[in-house]
């Protein structure tokens, strides 16, 4: 295995798998801007690739194919065709022939690798209708041939590719989502480069950046974590310090349609039903906002929870990209001003309060790890959340992060981020009691309700904790394998 390819064995085993397949087979790769698609693909197959093209982002269908042809050129160098191609059609035929013109010898693969298929797809280009052809027609039939069709844009992806109703329905073969990376391939990246950093200062870095492999790049041996987000996010010239909005703008087009629902939601930390959320981002209802919702689904920056014995339009969205969050919160306003630190704006009671939510979102990331912890991997569970406005005789309740389990139980988790052990109080017990037990008055739930606390550092067992908690899961749980 590749020991440059941190974090990846579960998709390097399936790439092998797919190599030694003996049928042609049709791989998508897909995952949002900068986590690790092109480098996972390179680095690990780049000795049996034949032929690799990459769109590039808001040029013209002419352009493209002739960037197309060039890779085809240095690759074949002239011994084929060598009059350019007048459209995609034409030049998928090159790229036939010259797959048609090498012999493997038994069990070798030739892989061909096309990059940022979104970017390609320009108005009237016809590229979608050439790529068909040249898979049904051809590539098909070569059993050879393993074609790797790429993109930062999931909802593009799913829908052309994925769930085409067109000529491609049911032809790809194999799919492969690269997610970000979870804490514990971080602390792996960390110590492959030589970066000491304890785990509660890997989740404060996660707070800023996420497991976006691309990030975690700038980052930098010998440093604080308050250094490094410093420097990454609040220099002039760091990394982090304007990505907000190229992010949004290389992914999709009419972005501000997507950046008005992102602050919307930056807003509400703790999420909002969908008619909320239309009214606060100010688009109008119908195909717009759903569409616009679906592919920031589908791209992994919101997640929706569905609310415990709530109807699906009261399910909740709930902003969940780290950086997102981090920059609207803290970067913005702040990045390069002078006299402006993270060591100052950390200081501030108001992170103490982020943190908090920050923290959960990543409980939410991470929820393989705690039902680990927890001993249900194996049982069938839904993660889910659960409000209730209140009335004049039970306050309102809110329980951000539930497990609704199929064995007859359900665990309302605490979540708390902290730089020390936590402490559950008389008082804080009791409002734990409260919780339960409104939850428990207007479900009228037949499941047995525990309390779980998720928490940085493990809570101090006193009478209080041991009368109120019945299980817990520590920061140090969430850094497991999945």
């Amino acid at each position: 295995m590749n020991k440059t390819i941190i974090g990846r064995e579960q998709e390097i085993q399936y790439l092998n798998k797919l190599m030694l397949s003996g049928r042609p087979e049709f791989l998508v790769v897909y995952g949002r801007r900068r986590v690790g698609k092109t480098f996972l693909i390179n680095e690990h197959l780049g000795a049996e690739i034949v032929f690799s093209f990459s769109g590039s982002y808001n040029v013209p269908a002419k352009v493209q194919i002739g960037n197309f042809f060039s890779e085809y050129l240095r690759i074949t160098k002239g011994q084929h065709h060598t009059t350019p191609p007048v459209d995609w059609s034409m030049a998928f035929s090159y790229l036939t022939d010259y797959l048609y013109s090498l012999h493997t010898t038994k069990g070798t693969r030739a892989v061909v690798f096309i990059d940022e298929l979104p970017w390609l797809d320009t108005p009237k280009s016809g590229f979608v209708l050439a790529l068909e052809y040249f898979w049904n027609q051809h590539a098909s039939k070569m059993n050879h041939v393993l074609l790797i069709a790429c993109g930062s844009v999931a909802s593009w992806m799913i829908k052309k590719l994925l769930k085409s109703k067109g000529g491609l329905y049911n032809r790809v073969t194999a799919r492969l989502k690269i997610e970000p990376f979870s804490l514990g391939q971080t602390a792996a990246y960390c110590r492959q480069k030589g970066i000491k950093l304890s785990y509660y200062q890997i989740v404060q870095l996660y707070m800023a950046m996420g497991g976006i492999p691309f990030y975690l790049n700038a980052i930098e041996p010998g440093k604080s974590v308050v250094q490094l987000i410093d420097e990454i996010c609040f220099s002039t010239t760091g990394l982090l310090a304007d990505e907000y909005e190229k992010m949004y703008y290389s992914l999709f087009k009419n972005a501000e349609n997507h950046l008005a629902i992102i602050e919307a939601l930056a807003k509400h930390p703790y999420g909002m039903i969908r008619g909320e959320l239309m009214n606060a981002s100010g688009l109008p209802p119908g195909g717009t906002f759903a569409r616009t919702l679906e592919e920031l689904l589908d791209n992994g920056f919101i997640i929706k929870l569905h609310p415990f014995q709530k109807k699906e339009k009261e399910s909740i969205y709930r902003l969940i990209d780290m950086y997102s969050l981090f920059y609207i919160r803290f970067i913005r306003g702040n990045a390069g001003r002078a006299g402006v630190s993270w060591q100052l704006l950390s200081a501030d009671s108001s992170y103490t309060i982020w943190s908090g939510y920050a923290y959960e979102n990543i409980c939410l990331l991470h929820t393989k790890q705690i039902l680990k912890k927890l001993g249900l991997s194996g049982t069938l569970t839904r993660i889910s959340s659960w409000y209730f406005k209140g009335t004049d005789e039970l306050p309102g309740a809110q329980i951000d992060v539930m497990i609704d389990r199929k064995d007859g139980m359900i665990n309302l988790c605490e979540v708390k981020f902290s730089n020390k052990e936590f402490v559950i109080t008389k008082e804080y017990a009791a409002k734990l009691r409260q919780k339960s037990s409104i939850f428990e008055s207007v479900t009228q739930t037949k499941k047995t309700v525990i309390q779980t606390l998720i928490s940085t550092y493990a809570a101090m067992q006193n009478v209080h904790y041991l009368e109120n908690i019945q299980s817990e899961v520590c920061m140090d749980d969430l850094f497991e394998a999945n």
